[in-house]
């Protein structure tokens, strides 16, 4: 049910039909918070559905999905958001990656011909996308730090697993064989880990293993909530992530429009520390979004229109 559940949810959003389900009945609040005391600025407001802002490694930028495209809007002084140009791939959902060098980004995107999401790469600040996983579903998460891998989450034999690929296309390589859905994998900085969440244990929970898929370890052990989409900062010594309260959802579900929370805890293991609640969950951190800096991250909560 869990598999079936999160597989209607993953087309719809491929499809456009969550998109077109909040455009007009959202207002999206682009924020940013200080990790060190949970501070939250609001950078801007949309009319519209936005999602899963990625932080550029100079500094700059913001880079967040809108109705199928991408766009870029500066942290420092947001003014009109900048179309960036993607080609064919205007179903974009919001699994979109920058690699560790700043060059290149990317995305999952929903091909016309049977809506399945496929991964692809294309220059950061635009160009033609070039097809990295020619099978499908496939939905990307993370980017190596030495740029040659990607790593994804994929339904090849009716169970949602992780898996690499090299960056520039070949053979796939699955990492994962736990029964239930195993989602989110990203690159730890230093790039001997991968951080993913797994519903294994009954609940969703964050997992750390090494790069080839030893040592599947937990690193979350809250009963009373799911966490999804573990986010390595820049430095390598925190992670953020998100979660859900039991019985608000399925475990192996992200839905948007719910009472959710922001949390931090060392990258090493610890003690989780609270930083925010907020409402929002699909599109509020789906990607890593931490500042260069190592003490900021981009977010988006959300409020719903009458």
């Amino acid at each position: 049910m869990r598999k079936i559940l999160f597989l209607t949810l993953a087309l719809l959003t491929v499809a456009g039909g969550v998109y077109a389900q909040q455009r007009n009945r959202v207002t999206s609040v682009l924020e940013i918070m200080d990790s060190r005391d949970g501070s939250r600025k609001v950078l801007k407001e949309f009319s519209s559905l936005i999602e899963a802002p990625n932080w550029t490694v100079d500094g700059k930028w913001l880079i967040y999905n809108s109705g199928g495209k991408l766009y870029r809007i500066s942290p420092e002084n947001p003014g009109e958001p900048q179309e960036i140009y993607t080609g064919f791939a205007t179903r974009a959902n919001n699994d979109h990656v920058l690699s560790f060098d700043g060059k290149q980004i990317a995305i999952s995107h929903g091909t016309r011909e049977d809506h399945q999401s496929r991964i692809y790469t294309l220059p950061i600040w635009g160009g033609d996308p070039v097809l990295i996983t020619p099978m499908a579903p496939s939905y990307l998460h993370g980017f190596s730090p030495d740029g040659n891998q990607l790593a994804y989450c994929a339904d090849r034999k009716g169970n949602y697993d992780i898996y690499v690929i090299p960056s520039i296309g070949g053979e796939e390589v699955r990492l994962t064989d736990a029964e239930g859905l195993d989602d989110g994998p990203e690159y730890s900085p230093c790039g001997e880990y991968l951080w993913f969440n797994s519903v294994r244990t009954g609940l969703m929970q964050v997992w750390r293993m090494k790069i080839d898929g030893s040592e599947q370890t937990q690193m979350t052990f809250d009963q009373t909530r799911n966490a999804w989409f573990p986010h390595i900062s820049p430095d390598g010594k925190s992670v953020v992530y998100i979660t859900y309260h039991v019985g608000d959802l399925e475990p192996g579900q992200h839905l948007a429009n719910k009472n959710v929370e922001l949390w931090m805890i060392p990258a090493e293991g610890g003690e989780p520390r609270l930083l925010t609640k907020l409402f929002g969950g699909q599109g509020t951190i789906n990607v890593n979004s931490w500042a260069p800096d190592s003490q900021r991250f981009a977010f988006v909560s959300y409020r719903l229109n009458d």
